[in-house]
């Protein structure tokens, strides 16, 4: 049978010796292209043009060829392009590749990775036993390499639309009273007291405390100033910028903690300007790994919080300042926040709050004179008793 071309206003269709449909077309760049893949009828060839040309009209239109690119090959360029990353999030995201995704996806091309494909790879990790929290970041990290796909045209749409798959859990915040950290401050080291409670009360994080310097803290305006962390990577340490939305951050501690801490610097701390304040037991660079095990989980135990993060002295300051009267703006400046989402976490009722609130709202009541009648429902207030009568 010999073959039949129909010529349209965009692009053509001719069917094939097999009897499929086969559609070609121009592309921006004046090259002829043909769909990838044959079509069983003439129309659904037809359909296929119509869509490929509204998509050029719209400037939406992606070329089949570079959706063929592998996924490796498109993550080793996405890795290259990627800047402004920190030390440990690059070592992250490289471990990630390596141990899920490449395994997974790594000879696909683009265009052959879809929802169905993704969906079949998170439960398949979880079948394996990988935990939720790794399961959530290796695949916001495939969402993020797909997506500077569809950003160079690679790709037409993103198959990351799982939903709740990107979403991290939210496990219960454990907050330490007051007390308890002024317990866990007294069963750690001297060495490590104002550690512990600069953590608590200014809410610092681990990497900007370790990072520290003595040029940073004020003690007459009774201040720190957080502009860079130290980051553990893979047992080496370097510097980098802080966490904060602003890059650096001014955090005034109470002054029963500026206390402890002038007394930390003239004991601990060298004269120069740009020694660190906190430092391991031996003068070198404080290693988290040891501190959680040598000073951390005794002291939590001795204190009767067993369990107890250092972490959770953040969540621990955040409340705090909440309970203090701190407005959501002032929380996410004060702990560094470049979210509201992230301040809000802080915004619970502490135990016994929300009897203060109604103790000051009473004072408030009160201050309006000792003679304030509040009208019951159907009652009139005494002033308006008054106007009736004249």
């Amino acid at each position: 049978m010999p073959q039949r071309r129909t010529r349209r206003r965009f692009g053509a269709v001719r069917q094939l010796p097999s009897g499929r449909w086969q559609a070609r077309y121009r592309t921006p760049d004046g090259r002829m292209a043909a769909a990838p893949t044959t079509f069983p009828t003439k129309t659904d060839a037809d359909r296929y043009l119509a869509k490929v040309d509204a998509d050029q009209l719209r400037g939406e239109w992606t070329d089949p060829q570079l959706g063929q690119t592998t996924f490796a090959t498109w993550a080793v360029r996405w890795q290259a392009s990627t800047v402004n990353l920190r030390a440990n999030t690059r070592a992250l995201y490289a471990t990630l590749l390596q141990r899920y995704l490449l395994p997974a996806f790594g000879a696909y091309p683009l265009v052959g990775i879809d929802a169905m494909a993704v969906r079949t790879w998170l439960n398949r990790m979880e079948a394996d036993g990988v935990g939720h929290t790794t399961r959530v970041r290796a695949y916001q990290l495939l969402n993020r390499v797909m997506s500077s796909a569809v950003e160079a045209r690679y790709l037409a749409a993103n198959p990351c639309s799982i939903r709740g798959a990107a979403r991290e859990p939210t496990g219960q915040m454990r907050i330490a009273t007051v007390e308890q950290v002024i317990v866990i401050a007294t069963a750690v080291p001297p060495r490590y007291q104002a550690l512990v409670l600069v953590a608590a009360f200014g809410g610092l994080r681990w990497g900007e405390l370790a990072g520290l310097r003595r040029k940073r803290i004020d003690l007459a305006a009774g201040t720190i100033v957080v502009a860079e962390q130290l980051l553990e990577v893979r047992g080496a340490f370097t510097f980098g910028p802080a966490k904060s939305a602003a890059g650096h951050r001014t955090v005034t501690l109470p002054a029963a903690v500026l206390a402890v801490l002038a007394e930390h610097l003239a004991r601990y701390v060298r004269t120069d300007p740009d020694a660190l304040v906190f430092l391991g037991d031996r003068g070198g660079y404080l290693r988290r790994s040891n501190f959680n095990r040598r000073v951390w989980s005794p002291a939590v135990r001795a204190a009767g919080v067993p369990g107890l993060r250092f972490h959770d002295l953040r969540h621990t300051a955040g409340t705090l300042a909440t309970a203090a009267g701190a407005s959501l703006r002032e929380v996410m400046t004060r702990l560094g926040h470049s979210t509201v989402s992230a301040a809000l976490r802080y915004q619970h009722v502490m135990t016994g709050r929300d009897a203060a609130i109604a103790t000051a709202l009473d004072s408030f009541v009160a201050g309006t004179g000792s003679g304030t009648h509040v009208a019951r429902h159907g009652e009139q207030a005494p002033d308006a008793e008054r106007r009736e009568r004249r």
